[in-house]
C-alpha cells in the first residue's frame, strides 16, 4: 500500500470490540489506505500484550481492503506527519466521549495544523460497548460473544480461565 488518502484510526484495542470494527470497515470505505494502530501509553496497562494485539487486529482486519495494521509511540500528530496521513479517525459513542475527543482533535491540530480529526458515529447496536466494560464481563467469566469477534472472545476466555 502507500499513496493516496491516508487515515490513521489510533487506539488501544484492549481487546478489540464490534465497535472497532464497525468503525474500521466504514472509514476504510472513505480513504485509500487505513492504518489502525495501537498507540503505545505508558499511563495504561493492557491486558493484551503489544503483540498479541496486533496479531488480533490483523486477524479481525483481514480482507477489509486498505487496511494496514501498525503500533507507534509518541505523539499522534508526529506519527500523522510520518505517515503522511490526512486524518485521524475516531469513534465517539456517545457525548460523554465527544469532550475528551473535541479536546484532542484541537490539540493535535495545535500541534500540525494540517491534522483533522473526522469523527464516525458507532453503528446503533455498538453504541454502549467500550472495551473497559469487556474487559470487566470477561473478568467476571461473563458472556462477551455479542460484543466481540470471535477470536477476540476465545482470547479473553482464555485470559481470564
Amino acid at each position: 500500500m502507500g499513496g493516496g488518502r491516508i487515515a490513521i484510526y489510533p487506539g488501544s484495542f484492549d481487546p478489540v470490540t464490534n465497535g472497532h470494527v464497525d468503525v474500521v470497515r466504514r472509514a476504510a470505505r472513505l480513504f485509500d489506505e487505513l492504518v489502525v494502530a495501537i498507540g503505545r501509553n505508558i499511563t495504561k496497562e493492557p491486558i493484551f500484550s503489544e503483540e498479541e494485539r496486533l496479531a488480533q487486529l490483523s486477524a479481525v482486519c483481514a480482507g477489509i481492503p486498505g487496511v494496514r495494521i501498525a503500533s507507534y509511540s509518541g505523539l499522534l500528530a508526529s506519527e500523522v506527519r510520518r505517515l503522511g496521513a490526512l486524518a485521524v479517525v475516531r469513534g465517539l459513542r456517545a457525548v460523554s466521549d465527544f469532550e475528551w475527543e473535541f479536546q484532542m482533535a484541537l490539540m493535535n491540530r495545535e500541534l500540525d495544523p494540517r491534522c483533522e480529526t473526522i469523527f464516525l458515529m458507532p453503528s446503533p447496536e455498538y453504541s454502549f460497548v467500550s472495551s473497559t466494560m469487556i474487559r470487566d464481563i470477561a473478568r467476571l467469566h461473563g458472556d462477551v460473544s455479542p460484543f466481540v469477534p470471535p477470536v477476540i472472545a476465545e482470547a479473553l476466555r482464555k485470559k481470564y480461565a
